[in-house]
C-alpha cells in the first residue's frame, strides 16, 4: 500500500525546501518577535543548526495565555487521575495559568533569574507540570529528575546543571508503598559539590516531613505569599530545559532543548503524528521525568490546546489490569500513548482482555506505542482485542518527537507489525553499513539521520558540546548516528530492530536480538521475553532467551525450550544456534520500561554487575542471580507460577 498522498506532498516539501516548510509551521505560533531567519549554522554545536535564531517567544505563554485569549480559559487543561491516592482533579486553563504565574512569582522571590537552572524532583502530581511551566515563564531552565532516583544520581545532576534551587515533594507513591523523597534530597544536597540555596517542598498527606530552617521552604506557604509573574519573551535559541538520559553512568549527559524549535515541533507533531486538535483529550501514560512526559504530557498537548491526562498509577495493580481502559473511558481519551511494556504487563494478567470489555472505549480512536521495540505479538494482541489502530512510532530523548510514525494527521497508512512506518517530514533517514555505505532495501544496518536535524531535536549536551560530536556526529560524517539498527523495506517502511550493540554474532552471522525476540514472543505461552548474547568458545557468541510466561499458562520447561528452539530454527534458521532458555517471573527494567540488557549480559556471563539507580524492581535481579546459581548453569529453568 502506498503512503498517504498528503504525507508524500509534505515530505517532498520538507526535503525540497526545509526552510520554507518549517517557516510555514512556525508562522502558526504567536511570536513576540516573529523570526526573519529560519535557520543558521550553530556556533555551539558544529553540524547542527539554530532554528528561528532572531525570533522571540515564551513557551509557557503559548501553552496558557494564548488559549485564554482565545476563550479556552474554562476548558480543562489537566486531568490528574491518581488511583494510589483515590483522587481525581480537573484543572482548567485559567486555573493552571493562575498557579503557574504564582509559582513563577515564587521563583522570582527566591532570586531565580533568566537562564538559571532549577531541579524538579517530583512525583506525578500537577505541581510538577506547574513547576516546569513556571520556569519557562520566567526564562529559567528546568531540569526534571525522575522522582525517587537515588541520592547520588540526583547529586551528580545538581552538580552538572549547577542548580541552586530544588522543587520537590515530601513523597511519591508506588502502588501501595510510600517513597519518602526528602531523605533522598537531603542526602543528594550533602553529596553535591554545588551548593543548593533553597529546597521548596510540597507536603503530601501521605508523608509530612521536617524542613531544615533557612534552606527548606513549604510550597504552599511560599505560593500564598507570591506575586504572580508575567511571561518573559526569550530568544528562540535560549534553553528551555535539560533532560538527562536515563541509565547514564559516570558524568551525566544532559540533552538541551530550546524554546523556539521545540514549540514549533511540538505543535506540528501533535497534529501530524497524533491527529490531535484543540479541545480533545490526549493521554501519554508516562512520567514527567522522561522525554515522553516532557513532550506529550506537558508541552505538546498544552501548546495545542488539548486536555492532557496525568496518571499517578501503574498499568496493573492500581487496582488491576483494567486501569488503562478505565482511564480512557472515564475521561474520553481520543489517543493513548504508552510503552509496549505496559501492554505486555496487562496482557500477562488479562490474556483475553476481558477487563477492557467492561468499559466504553467508543471515544478511543488510536493507540500509540514507543520507547522500546513494539514486538509483533503485542501488536497482534492489541489489534485482536481492542480493535483500534495500533501505531508504533520511533524516537529518542535526543530527538524529542517522532522520527518515524504512521502520520495520522496526513491520513493513516497500512500498518505493518514490527514497523514504525515512515520517516516524518523533516527527517531524512538512511541505512548505512559499518563503513558508512548505503545498504540495499531490506538489508539491516545503522539507522542514521541526514543533517541538519529538524526543529525540536537536541541543540547541545549541557556543559559538554564536544560530547555531541563524539557521541552522535563523528562516526558517519554528515549524519546523526541514532545508535539503532534496522532496515527499510521496498515500500519505504522502517523496521527498527534494536540498538546497534544488541546484535549476536554467531559464527560470523550478525543476528538481531529484536528479530529473535519477535519469534520467541509469538509462542502462545510467552508474555514477554529478552534475548541476550553469551560468549562461546566455538561460535563466538550464542543467544540466550529469558522468558516470562502468561499467568494462565502451565508448561514443562523442557518442552517450552524445545518449542522455542524449533520456532527460531523455522523462522531464522539453524544458524541462530538457539538452545538455552531461562524462565523468569519478571524482567529487570528501568522505570521507563527499558530492559536492562547490559546487566542481564553481565549476569548470564558471570561478570560483576551492579543494579543501576534507574531499575524499577531491584528484587528481580536478586531472583535472577539466584536462578543462575542453580546446577549446570540453569540450562532450562522454571515453570509458570
Amino acid at each position: 500500500m502506498s503512503a498517504p498522498p498528503d504525507y508524500v506532498l509534505a515530505r517532498q516539501r520538507a526535503i525540497r525546501d526545509p526552510e520554507l516548510f518549517w517557516a510555514d509551521h512556525a508562522a502558526r505560533l504567536r511570536w513576540h518577535t516573529p523570526p526573519n531567519i529560519t535557520c543558521q549554522p550553530s556556533d555551539v554545536s558544529p553540524g547542527l543548526v539554530e532554528w528561528f535564531p532572531d525570533g522571540k517567544l515564551n513557551t509557557a505563554w503559548l501553552a496558557l495565555d494564548a488559549h485564554i485569549e482565545d476563550g479556552r480559559g474554562e476548558q480543562v487543561a489537566i486531568i490528574h487521575d491518581s488511583p494510589v491516592t483515590g483522587t481525581k482533579t480537573h484543572i482548567s486553563y485559567a486555573e493552571l495559568h493562575r498557579q503557574v504565574a504564582l509559582c513563577a512569582g515564587m521563583l522570582r522571590s527566591l532570586q531565580v533569574k533568566q537562564g538559571d537552572r532549577v531541579i524538579i524532583y517530583m512525583p506525578m502530581v500537577p505541581e510538577a507540570v506547574i513547576a516546569m511551566l513556571a520556569c519557562a515563564r520566567i526564562g529559567a531552565v528546568h531540569c526534571v529528575v525522575f522522582g525517587g532516583f537515588a541520592a547520588n544520581e540526583l547529586a551528580v545532576r545538581i552538580n552538572d546543571a549547577q542548580a541552586d534551587i530544588i522543587l520537590t515533594a515530601s513523597c511519591g507513591i508506588e502502588v501501595d508503598r510510600v517513597v519518602e523523597y526528602k531523605p533522598l534530597v537531603d542526602q543528594a544536597i550533602a553529596r553535591a559539590n554545588h551548593p543548593v540555596r533553597h529546597c521548596v517542598v510540597l507536603q503530601r498527606p501521605q508523608a509530612v516531613v521536617g524542613l531544615q530552617p533557612g534552606r527548606d521552604l513549604d510550597w504552599r506557604q511560599q505560593l500564598a505569599a507570591a506575586v504572580p509573574a508575567d511571561a518573559v519573551p526569550v530568544a528562540a535559541t535560549d534553553p528551555l530545559y535539560i533532560l538527562y538520559t536515563s541509565g547514564t553512568t559516570g558524568k551525566p549527559k544532559g540533552v538541551v532543548r530550546d524554546h523556539g524549535g521545540h514549540a514549533v515541533a511540538m505543535r506540528y507533531s501533535m497534529e501530524a503524528v497524533y491527529g490531535m486538535q484543540p479541545g480533545e483529550v490526549f493521554w501519554a501514560a508516562s512520567d514527567v521525568g522522561w522525554v515522553v512526559g516532557h513532550s506529550y504530557i506537558v508541552y505538546g498537548p498544552l501548546l495545542t490546546g488539548c486536555t492532557t491526562v496525568m496518571f499517578e498509577g501503574k498499568p496493573v495493580r492500581t487496582p488491576d489490569a483494567g486501569a488503562v481502559w478505565r482511564v480512557c473511558a472515564e475521561h474520553g481519551v481520543k489517543a493513548l500513548f504508552t510503552a509496549p511494556t505496559a501492554f505486555r504487563a496487562i496482557r500477562k494478567e488479562d490474556p483475553r482482555a476481558e477487563l477492557a470489555g467492561r468499559y466504553d472505549l467508543s471515544q478511543l480512536e488510536r493507540l500509540y506505542l514507543a520507547g522500546e521495540r513494539l514486538d509483533p505479538p503485542t501488536w497482534e494482541w492489541l489489534h485482536e482485542h481492542i480493535r483500534r489502530p495500533v501505531l508504533d512510532h520511533w524516537w529518542q530523548t535526543e530527538t524529542g518527537w517522532a522520527v518515524a510514525a504512521n502520520p495520522a494527521g496526513y491520513g493513516l497508512a497500512e500498518t505493518r507489525p514490527g514497523s514504525a512506518t515512515f520517516p516524518m517530514p523533516g527527517y531524512q533517514l538512511a541505512i548505512l553499513d559499518d563503513q558508512g555505505q548505503p545498504v540495499a532495501s531490506g538489508e539491516q544496518g545503522n539507522i542514521v539521520i541526514r543533517l541538519p536535524l529538524p526543529p525540536g531535536c537536541l541543540t547541545s549536551i549541557w556543559g559538554s558540546p564536544e560530547r555531541l560530536q563524539t557521541g552522535y556526529l563523528s562516526e558517519f560524517p554528515g549524519y546523526y548516528q541514532t545508535g539503532d539498527a534496522g532496515y527499510i523495506d521496498a515500500d519505504g517502511y522502517l523496521f527498527v530492530m534494536g540498538r546497534t550493540d544488541d546484535i549476536v554474532n554467531v559464527a560470523g552471522h550478525r543476528l538481531s536480538t529484536g528479530e529473535m525476540e519477535e519469534v520467541l514472543g509469538s509462542h502462545p505461552a510467552v508474555a514477554e521475553c529478552a534475548v541476550i548474547s553469551v560468549p562461546d568458545a566455538i561460535k563466538g557468541e550464542l543467544p540466550v532467551g529469558l522468558v516470562v510466561l502468561k499467568n494462565d499458562v502451565t508448561i514443562e520447561a523442557v518442552r517450552l525450550s524445545a518449542e522455542l528452539a524449533a520456532l527460531l530454527r523455522e523462522e531464522i534458521g539453524a544458524l541462530a544456534c538457539y538452545q538455552r532458555t531461562l524462565v523468569v517471573s519478571r524482567l529487570p527494567k528501568t522505570r521507563s520500561g527499558k530492559i536492562l540488557r547490559r546487566v542481564l549480559r553481565q549476569m548470564v556471563r558471570g561478570e560483576e554487575w551492579t543494579a543501576p539507580s534507574t531499575i524499577d524492581d531491584p528484587g528481580c535481579l536478586d531472583e535472577l542471580a539466584l536462578l543462575l546459581q542453580t546446577p549446570e548453569g540453569a540450562e532450562v529453568v522454571g515453570v509458570s507460577q
